[in-house]
């Protein structure tokens, strides 16, 4: 393929539109890299309708920025008449067992409860959907949606950004797995803790937790099919996401002066910010008091780094060999999941045995895996910047899930981030 493959991405976006999903979503409509083709909606921070309405409110938030600002229209590329995004309802529970969501975190509308604390952020009541300007409304599955994508674009060119539960992306693959097999690009999903900690229980990341079931079918084993291609496959866990930051004193004092949290209301005068900035104050001074409440003054950015990832690093061609941009590095790790455990659904499960058939005597698997080898580095997540790109490393079985273990860093993330979505520079 020739440099136009590379000219912009096409992306589908499954997402479960929560506190981080949002911002992601900023992002990547500021992104010129990118071309978004769709918006697939799911459960998980929150439950599915109050997830498809938050996609509304993005881009009622940039309509009423643009009308303000109009110069700031080309700091959001995506956000155009010309092309305009799918939005589609996907899967409102997991393929199997009890439904969960992250509203103690989220809230219950999946923007810190907003919607009380700022009707003046609401939707507009009997707004006509069908005519959207900025939006394709389906009333198609979301899975109808991404499988008539990836029939119709060039084969190996769309990425599909997973930012919430994996199944409508189950689902997609169930409906016909060779099709999706042959034509997609690339995955980047954000899911899973490996060596770290959960986020939703003291082993398990909240988009597995969600759904294992889906994750055991994608990336494991099933009789359905034949998984996913795996060597297009990048996934960002906890591991690498969480060192990713954006710090709330850095937040107001580049871009909200007036940012505070809820106990201490900063947001009465909304009207003298920009669209864009009043509603993420809005959100986020919700989170920042919860976070506070973990320790921690900055917002984790999870779904922020996966939408980076797939900025950094698009499909590749069926005759090039699997790669990553420099800066961005990861290994294949060998794990199962836990579907069923009374306290450990969604742990992904590795094999720390000993076993000197596989490793030098004495060795424990999981950190022999963790170990850099044949140009890999390990789990540094420093700005340091490597110029040499890495390959795919499977196990010969294909059973290795290629995890990302270095980004370029999370201060690059943070400059960019803040020069997109709002237009300032990190300030020290």
């Amino acid at each position: 393929m020739g440099d136009s493959f590379r000219d912009r991405i096409p992306v589908i976006i499954d997402t479960d539109p929560g506190v981080d999903d949002v911002i992601a979503i900023l992002l990547a409509i500021a992104s010129p890299e990118l071309e978004i083709l769709s918006y697939t909606v799911s459960y998980g921070n929150t439950e599915i309708d109050a997830s498809y309405l938050n996609v509304l409110k993005i881009y009622q938030t940039l309509k009423q920025h643009l009308e303000r600002f109009p110069s700031d229209r080309d700091r959001f590329p995506n956000f155009t008449t010309a092309t305009k995004p799918i939005l589609a309802r996907g899967s409102a529970g997991p393929l199997e067992g009890k439904l969960h969501s992250a509203q103690y975190f989220h809230g219950r509308d999946g923007l810190g409860d907003i919607t009380d604390r700022h009707p003046e952020l609401a939707l507009p009541s009997g707004i006509d959907l069908d005519l959207h300007p900025y939006l394709v409304i389906s009333q198609r599955s979301a899975v109808d949606v991404a499988f008539d994508i990836l029939k119709a674009r060039p084969p190996r060119s769309v990425t599909y950004i997973a930012l919430g539960p994996l199944t409508n992306l189950a689902l997609l693959m169930r409906k016909d797995s060779q099709l999706v097999a042959d034509r997609i690009g690339r995955v980047v999903c954000m899911g899973g803790a490996l060596d770290v900690p959960g986020n939703t229980s003291a082993v398990a990341e909240f988009n597995f937790f969600a759904d294992p079931y889906a994750v055991k079918e994608l990336l494991i084993a099933t009789h359905r099919h034949k998984g996913l291609p795996k060597d297009r496959f990048l996934m960002l866990p906890l591991d690498i996401t969480t060192p990713h930051e954006l710090p709330f004193p850095e937040y107001q004092k580049s871009v909200d002066p007036a940012f505070s949290i809820i106990a201490s209301p900063s947001l009465a005068q909304g009207h003298l910010k920009s669209p864009v900035t009043h509603f993420t104050s809005a959100f986020l001074e919700r989170t920042r008091e919860i976070m506070i409440q973990f320790g921690k003054d900055a917002m984790e950015l999870h779904d922020i780094v996966a939408v980076w990832c797939a900025i950094e690093n698009p499909p590749f061609a069926d005759n090039e060999t699997p790669k990553l941009a420099t800066g961005w590095h990861g290994q294949s790790r060998v794990f199962d999941i836990e579907r069923e455990g009374e306290i450990t659904r969604g742990m992904l499960v590795t094999d720390r045995r000993e076993d000197e058939s596989a490793y030098p005597l004495g060795a424990n698997r999981s950190e022999a895996q963790r170990e850099p080898h044949d140009g890999h580095q390990g789990q540094s997540t420093g700005d340091s910047i490597s110029k040499k790109d890495i390959h795919w490393d499977l196990n010969e079985d294909g059973s290795g899930i290629f995890c990302i273990t270095q980004t370029p860093g999370p201060s690059v993330l943070l400059q960019l981030l803040l020069q997109r979505v709002w237009g300032v520079s990190l300030k020290h």
